[in-house]
């Protein structure tokens, strides 16, 4: 049995899934903290543990155990306090999937340091934003030039910066610091001493304190600022255990930057209490041949990715490829449609099992362990949140009516407003769910629109069916509403995907001055097809086919790549904006 996770969970395995709804149950300590029960506990009790695989583009493999994390973190824990960090703090990472990315993550919990990771995509202006709304006193980065260049831009707008930090030449073969702007981080660990000592009393991070921050994808309006405290990794035992299925003392991948949320999904907290070393494939850039031969060199036990790696996979041919040693396999981010499903399921024998979620939570609802899988469905609510459906005067909505998906004993959020110094924020502690969010940071009027009378509503659309499983329908704001009907991207989404010609889709409303509005689809074609229309009638009468003949796109747009975060999900909103601005 998993010594740590026994700490944590009185009961750990289960027959079915009713007796994992009804039974499953979580303890969280007073004082826990990742950090030290977990990491550094690993590296006291089997210090030679593998805690991390790394890979790159170029081929390099690198391996750490529990004990080189322990030490590290601990020297880097001492670096920040030698440039004058403390409890409360704001410390920004843009670290890619740098090693570094949990040498610093288990550093800022030791010293009670507020965590925000970015990617490294973010504009001068994003930067600016973030950093003041934050209240970021070090920003730590990796040393990619045209990152550099945005932080240098953005460096005279960004307020309370008071450090700024990259990886920089730690050694004869890393690159130098591009001027004295910038402190290089490395070397600082490196010249830092080994012995670290845990912060008591007052200077001692508790559990309810603000631990971690990610900022919303922003896809209706300025990204909000998700604040999680000390007790969310223990909310992803579900997240790894039970849906992940992550296996002790295998390597489990789940591929996305560290700037998202889904990084804490799935690389780092419930997989290391469950005892799994982390995969880390650090790309540059994805392509299909690539993630094939990281695969191969980190040969994961349990696998999880966006839904457009695996649309991108199908497409390839993989009759070369094995994948035995791949025993688990899921999904999350962006629904998957049956089409991928069945495709990749047929080309490899893997079975993708969907789980549904936020930044603001850990896993909601999925395919878990014990379930058949409905290609398409992301399966049945997790323990612990009393998942429902509500209508819009907060009722309970019956099988077969959309309604927003929402935790219906979520107790209350914390006073986060627009005042309130992260070294004193109030975040409420009882019946505290552990995974879930404490509210958004200076923005107590977001909090309380979503987020009152005990129920978070999460603002995702979906119905239950018959047998208890819920199907997304999308963002409230990503339905279309033509003509009276009300029609899910999702579902015109699933049908195009079953057409050869269609590589990846987006389906949003556009203006209409009859119909208010109409289905748009804006596709991307597979290798041997080439925009026409007879393609465009092709699809449109493929869709008719497929499902209801009114959900059918009135407009299709070809479109070489559609805009995404760096994660992999499609911004459905930069379509929409660029349509009304052309209109």
């Amino acid at each position: 049995m998993n010594e740590l996770l026994s700490r944590f969970c009185p009961r750990i395995e289960f027959e079915s899934y009713e007796d994992f709804y009804e039974n499953y149950r979580c303890v969280t300590p007073e004082g826990f903290n990742f950090a030290y029960d977990i990491a550094d506990e690993w590296a006291r009790i089997k210090p030679h543990k593998l805690a991390l695989r790394w890979t790159n583009d170029a081929g390099d493999l690198r391996s750490f155990t529990f004990a080189d994390m322990k030490r590290l973190s601990d020297k880097a824990a001492n670096a920040l306090l030698s440039l004058g960090l403390g409890k409360g703090d704001v410390v920004m990472l843009i670290l890619k999937q740098r090693p570094d990315v949990w040498v610093f993550m288990l550093a800022l919990m030791k010293i009670g340091a507020v965590c925000i990771p970015g990617t490294y995509q973010l504009t001068p202006k994003d930067l600016v934003y973030r950093c003041n709304i934050a209240e970021v006193k070090l920003l730590i980065a990796v040393d990619d030039q045209d990152l550099v260049d945005n932080i240098r831009t953005a460096l005279p707008d960004c307020k309370t910066l008071q450090k700024t930090a990259l990886l920089g030449a730690g050694s004869a073969s890393e690159s130098p610091l591009p001027d004295s702007a910038f402190i290089g981080m490395r070397k600082l660990i490196e010249d830092a001493p080994e012995k670290f000592t845990r912060p008591t009393g007052a200077q001692a991070p508790r559990l309810h304190d603000p631990m971690l921050i990610y900022f919303s994808s922003g896809t209706t309006g300025m990204p909000k600022m998700v604040l999680h405290d000390y007790t969310l990794p223990l909310g992803h035992i579900v997240t790894a255990k039970y849906w992940q299925c992550v296996e002790e003392d295998t390597v489990h991948l789940t591929q996305t930057d560290s700037g998202w949320a889904k990084f804490a999904w799935g690389k780092i907290y419930g997989q290391w209490i469950c005892g799994a070393a982390i995969g880390v494939y650090d790309t540059e850039k994805f392509t299909p041949q690539g993630m094939l031969a990281a695969l191969e060199r980190l040969r994961p036990t349990s696998f999880c990715a966006p839904a457009t790696i695996f649309r991108f996979l199908i497409k390839e041919d993989l009759s070369g490829h094995d994948f035995s040693y791949i025993k688990h396999t899921s999904v999350a981010g962006e629904p998957l449609s049956p089409e991928v499903y069945n495709r990749l399921k047929e080309m490899t024998g893997l079975e993708i099992r969907e789980g549904f979620g936020q930044s603001e939570t850990s896993v909601m609802a999925a395919a878990f362990k014990w379930l058949p899988v409905k290609p398409g469905s992301m399966g049945k609510p997790a323990p612990l949140f009393g998942l429902n459906l509500l209508d819009e005067d907060g009722n309970p909505c019956d099988d077969g009516i959309v309604g927003n998906i929402s935790i219906t004993n979520a107790g209350e959020p914390g006073v986060l407003g627009l005042g309130a110094d992260l070294s004193a924020v109030s975040l409420a502690a009882d019946e505290a769910i552990p995974g879930l969010f404490r509210g958004y940071w200076k923005d107590d009027a977001v909090t309380s629109a979503c987020w009152n009378d005990g129920t978070y509503r999460t603002g995702d659309m979906a119905w239950r069916d018959d047998d208890g499983y819920y199907w997304f329908v999308g963002r409230n704001d990503d339905v279309i509403k033509c003509s009276g009907y009300r029609i899910g991207p999702f579902e015109v989404e699933s049908a195009l995907m079953e057409h050869p010609s269609v590589l990846e889709c987006a389906v949003t409303a556009a203006p209409d001055p009859i119909r208010g509005q109409v289905v748009k689809a804006t596709v991307v074609l597979a290798r041997g097809f080439e925009p026409s229309d007879e393609l465009v009638r092709e699809l449109q009468n493929h869709v008719k086919r497929v499902t209801a003949p009114y959900k059918y796109p009135r407009i299709v747009e070809f479109t070489p790549e559609l805009p995404k975060t760096v994660s992999g999900k499609i911004q459905r909103n930069m379509i929409r904006k660029r349509d009304a601005g052309s209109r």
